[in-house]
């Protein structure tokens, strides 16, 4: 699967904050701070596996299609990876 240069971008400033979280956790910056920018680097993560999926998708389930699979199937896959990243 090919990924767009858009979502690599996204993992790249997802590093990079936590690059940041480690820096603050060696710095023994305040707990508060700590876990509010934990939270942000989840959520970063939650909306690229999101995207990954909203944007995959179609392609996913033609190829699927023609290899025989059900799109109904591919659909519940796809709901479920998404459950499972929360």
């Amino acid at each position: 699967m090919r990924y767009d240069p858009k979502i690599k971008n996204r993992m790249k400033r997802v590093e990079g904050q936590v690059r940041g979280l480690l820096k603050m956790m060696e710095e023994e910056k305040n707990c508060r701070d700590v876990v509010t920018q934990m939270s942000a680097v989840r959520s970063a993560l939650d909306r690229t596996a999101a995207l990954i999926v909203s944007t995959n998708l179609e392609q996913c389930i033609r190829e699927e299609k023609e290899n025989g699979q059900n799109s109904e199937e591919l659909i519940k896959e796809a709901v479920n990876l998404l459950v499972r990243s929360r």
